[in-house]
């Protein structure tokens, strides 16, 4: 049997309405748990670009990709490794302010890339960036203080080669 490994797939589409439902619904079809969706304008103007983080096997991987690039709306689908990309995440974690000049959280914060970007008198939120296990591992350590609320965005990512994505779109505009 294949062995299973994190992909994330870029999908460059047309902006149109239900668009991720159709793509969402391919990965339902094959019973892939998506793991991170994130969707944004792309670089190219009209083009939106959806990533989807998923764990399969590599012969499943490309025939998902390719199911996607048959949705008219798209205009091309990728899958990458976690070695061929860049990537990071963003969480936010609310805190009573009653812990905020703690010492231990300060000094969570140092090694996290995390900085406080809001004070009230009932509460403060952190703000942190970094791989999955980063901020697996600040949830971990600022649970004992009585998170308020938590929530963290999908993954977004970049190439490390260059994409022939930017050639071919450029053919539309």
């Amino acid at each position: 049997m294949e062995e299973k490994q994190n992909f994330t797939v870029s999908v460059y589409t047309e902006n149109n309405v239900g668009i991720l439902n159709r793509l969402s619904a391919i990965f339902l079809k094959r019973h892939i748990n998506i793991e991170s969706i994130t969707s944004s304008k792309s670089e190219i103007e009209d083009v939106h670009r959806f990533t989807f983080v998923v764990i399969v096997s590599k012969t499943l991987i490309r025939k998902v990709v390719g199911q996607l690039e048959k949705q008219i709306e798209v205009i091309r689908a990728f899958y990458h490794t976690e070695d061929e990309i860049i990537y990071h995440e963003t969480a936010l974690f609310k805190i009573s302010s009653k812990h905020l000049y703690d010492e231990s959280i300060q000094n969570k914060m140092k090694f996290r890339r995390a900085h406080v970007i809001a004070i009230t008198e009932n509460y403060f939120v952190i703000e942190a960036s970094g791989f999955k296990e980063d901020i697996d591992n600040m949830y971990e350590k600022l649970k004992p203080y009585g998170l308020l609320q938590f929530v963290r965005s999908g993954r977004i990512a970049i190439t490390r080669p260059k994409m022939a994505i930017s050639e071919l779109l450029q053919e539309f505009n």
